[in-house]
């Protein structure tokens, strides 16, 4: 008797489970693709003003969203800081770079008080992956499966080449990890393939659960150096021997055209450390033109593999409930002169090829920033600001372009709010710092062309420091202290420093700089900076490699 009832007791348990199993609801939740270059400027697609082909990327911004203004940290690790926590890069613990200097905020590694993406979605049900660039912290228990990534495939520092071994000598290993293993990249492959045909491989995966997705996509193109498949190279031939004073016209026209640039603001003056394409000799030009038609062709392929991941999504049928994002970590890199360039002894093959390690530099940078001034690791325009699309069928319209004013720090509450995942204000028994952004869910739905954020966006780095409020924007560039004061509705370019005249403003914004600074962890760049060329800082023990913090 009693065997009969537990045999039925079984089968009822049995059966209930299959019955819940059978009518529980599926997760709605939209999935999220997360899309991020690497010292790609404002101007270098084509719904951005650009000649290069991204058919992929400009078919995203006609059926999604544009914003004129949207800002990152100017430079690699602490814009990654921010993307990935939601945090300002101090508060993340990469005030500086990925660096120890001896500080909680200039650890060099993400905190464990501020939670990744993936650490809240996964606690939400959501599968975690990426593919790319980490770049937040180099020791193994800081590694993007440590930090709440079911999946990933990429590197862990800053900067990689794209092959390992090519027709003009041998490049060293291409160092990579996937899932916590090390491996190298195959010999006759490139990088920006790879990273997505694991993304690829993630997906068919996760397709086999019945959970939403994020997937975070970090390319590293077109980062230095300037290395890309021939087929690519070639579509790009003779495209660049206008010259950057003409290209750079070339851009503004078509940012007018299409909206992206208001006409009546005034624009960057040229900038007078590049010289006038006219004054180059031959040989000069020919080289230049080079490196301008490599640079194109890594942007070029990146976009090709944006275009696979979107046929992907379709092949999955999850084409209609997936977000889309596509930002820059910082705008294109001057001020850095070739003989400044490390130089590796691999440094023998031609422009593209994986013997060579060449940059973009200052004078195509200044074509790819249009219509901003200023460059990567500076706080004026061209430093900070991104292109942004977004793309969700479900909620965007397609085709606008608005002001918007986000930064990096918007995005995590935004992807919390349409994955419907609150904020733990405690994971696994730590307290967790509060997310400072702004949901922009209002603004890609269109309820709203501005980002109520209620106090104003801060930037510091390096001593170099901005604050933006409203239409003002504060701006010092270390080694000097002195605040710059501009009206970015009238003037974006920086052209006119309303400082003089307009004192009260500038000490408002100031002080408001200031509690922040002590708010965030900020500490004075000259108690932190490195002591000596190979990076030994002033007052605390570190790794010797803070010099090359200014060139990743």
């Amino acid at each position: 008797m009693k065997f009969n009832i537990m045999i039925g007791l079984l089968l009822t348990g049995s059966t209930l489970t299959a019955f819940a199993q059978k009518n529980k609801k599926p997760d709605t939740r939209p999935n999220i693709i997360l899309i991020m270059v690497d010292d790609m400027g404002y101007s270098d697609i084509g719904s951005y003003g650009s000649e290069i082909r991204t058919p992929n990327l400009d078919k995203l911004a006609q059926e999604g969203i544009r914003f004129r203004e949207f800002y990152n940290n100017s430079i690699c690790a602490p814009t990654r800081a921010s993307l990935i926590t939601g945090q300002y890069p101090h508060k993340a613990g990469i005030g500086y770079f990925d660096v120890n200097l001896g500080l909680p905020a200039y650890q060099g590694y993400l905190n464990k008080e501020s939670l990744t993406f993936a650490e809240v979605l996964k606690n939400s049900g959501y599968s975690t992956l990426m593919s790319g660039k980490w770049h937040v912290g180099g020791d193994s228990t800081a590694w993007p499966n440590q930090r709440g990534f079911d999946h990933f495939y990429g590197f862990i520092k800053g900067a990689s080449n794209y092959f390992d071994i090519g027709e003009y000598g041998q490049a060293p290993p291409v160092e990579l990890v996937k899932d916590n293993k090390k491996i190298n990249l195959k010999s006759g492959l490139y990088l920006t393939n790879e990273i997505t045909n694991n993304a690829l491989e993630f997906l068919d995966e996760q397709n086999k659960t019945e959970k939403p997705f994020f997937l975070y996509v970090a390319y590293n193109a077109p980062h230095w150096p300037l290395q890309a498949l021939p087929e690519d190279i070639a579509k790009y031939k003779g495209r660049y021997s206008i010259g950057w004073d003409s290209l750079r016209i070339e851009r503004i026209k078509k940012q007018k055209a299409l909206g992206i640039s208001d006409p009546n603001q005034a624009i960057a003056k040229r900038d007078p450390e590049v010289p006038l394409w006219d004054n180059l000799t031959y040989s000069e030009k020919q080289l230049w033109e080079k490196k301008m038609e490599v640079y194109a062709a890594m942007v070029d392929r990146v976009d090709q593999n944006i275009g696979r991941l979107r046929e992907k999504l379709k092949e999955l049928k999850k084409d209609e409930n997936t977000l889309i994002v596509f930002i820059s970590d910082n705008g294109a890199q001057g001020g850095y002169s070739a003989s400044n360039r490390r130089k590796p002894p691999r440094n023998t093959g031609p422009i593209g090829t994986a013997g060579s390690y060449d940059y973009q530099e200052q004078s195509w940078a200044y074509v790819s920033n249009t219509p901003h001034t200023n460059y990567k690791n500076n706080m004026h325009e061209g430093g900070i600001s991104a292109p942004f699309i977004a793309w969700y069928p479900k909620q965007i319209k397609g085709g606008s372009i608005v002001k918007g004013t986000g930064h990096l720090i918007d995005l995590a509450p935004t992807f919390y709010e349409l994955a419907n995942t609150p904020y733990p204000v405690k994971l696994n028994g730590i307290t967790t710092n509060s997310l400072p952004g702004k949901s922009l869910v209002p603004v890609l739905t269109g309820r709203s062309e501005t980002v109520d954020r209620g106090e104003p966006i801060f930037w510091e780095r390096a001593g170099n420091r901005a604050v933006r409020k409203g239409k003002w924007k504060i701006v010092s560039t270390y080694p000097a202290y002195k605040w710059e004061l501009y009206d970015l509705e009238k003037d974006r370019g920086e052209n006119n420093d309303l400082s003089a005249v307009n004192t009260e403003i500038v000490n408002e914004l100031s002080a408001d700089y200031f509690k922040w600074a002590v708010k965030t962890g900020v500490v004075d760049y000259e108690k932190i900076k490195p002591a000596n060329p190979n990076g030994a800082p002033a007052q605390a023990p570190a790794r010797a490699a803070a010099r090359r913090a200014n060139l990743e």
